[in-house]
């Protein structure tokens, strides 16, 4: 058996709104939007999210994404006006990460490891 990327699927109070955040403020592409499933998508690079409509209040979840370059990533993010909540740091446990929360606070920790980190 082989595992691919998972695709998270996340409850929007109303998915086109999500979308414009994704894409507006997080650097996302619209990818597509059904409108009688009221469900849609996001992508950038190989990183996928689903977005389906629920009523509120919507479960949350954290999510943590790997990118190349945190700092480069944490520029683009501030640039777009992202809803930083915590700024870029080396951790104790080997990663520099920073954290993103979305409209509806989902948790998204962008990271990366530090090269000389030890387990």
């Amino acid at each position: 058996m082989k595992i691919a990327q998972t695709t998270p699927e996340l409850a929007v109070p109303d998915v086109k709104a999500a979308q414009a955040y994704y894409r507006d403020r997080m650097g996302f592409d619209v990818a597509w939007y059904n409108e009688a499933g009221q469900i849609g998508a996001v992508s950038h690079g190989e990183c996928a999210i689903f977005l389906r409509a629920a009523e509120p209040p919507c479960r949350t979840g954290v999510f943590w994404i790997f990118t190349e370059n945190v700092d480069v990533a944490f520029k683009e993010l501030t640039r777009l006006g992202a809803n930083i909540t915590d700024p870029v740091r080396d951790t104790p446990w080997g990663m520099r990460q920073f954290t993103v929360e979305d409209l509806v606070g989902n948790v998204f920790y962008f990271h990366h490891d530090i090269d000389n980190a030890t387990a």
